[in-house]
């Protein structure tokens, strides 16, 4: 049997750092390292923080949902609002690419969660949303 976990959370900024505890916590059952860790959790903040960035903007606050499985080396998360979506997902894959020109922010979320993982997707999801699917191997390397 895998293991998995599933955490739904209100999308507030306050829970970023709670998250992404969680989520190394989860990972600890297969003896990362402490440079595997911190990888997952920069790519976890990321993720969440798009969410309570962009989600929900012009709207009544809503929820994150967060799910991890274990599957033999890997751990999977897969990071889901239910805010509204990306219209262009190929051109907000672009680095540097912002919907967001009034603040400081850079366009480099997606960016960062990628370089920090083995693999990542993100998708609109049918129901309205967006979710971001990491994988990522934590087996010691030599």
């Amino acid at each position: 049997m895998k293991n998995f976990m599933l955490l739904r959370i209100p999308a507030e900024s306050k829970n970023e750092a709670f998250v992404r505890n969680i989520v190394a916590s989860f990972c600890i059952e297969l003896n990362p390292t402490i440079d595997q860790l911190e990888d997952v959790k920069m790519a976890v903040s990321e993720a969440v923080t798009n969410c309570v960035v962009h989600a929900y903007e012009g709207r009544t606050k809503g929820e994150i949902e967060i799910y991890c499985e274990i599957i033999n080396s890997e751990i999977h998360i897969r990071i889901s609002d239910f805010g509204r979506g990306i219209e262009n997902l190929d051109e907000a894959l672009q680095p540097y690419f912002t919907s967001d020109n009034s603040t400081e922010r850079a366009g480099i979320g997606f960016t960062v969660m990628k370089s920090f993982m083995d693999d990542m997707t993100v998708k609109n999801n049918e129901y309205g949303g967006l979710s971001v699917l990491m994988r990522k191997n934590l087996i010691k390397e030599d």
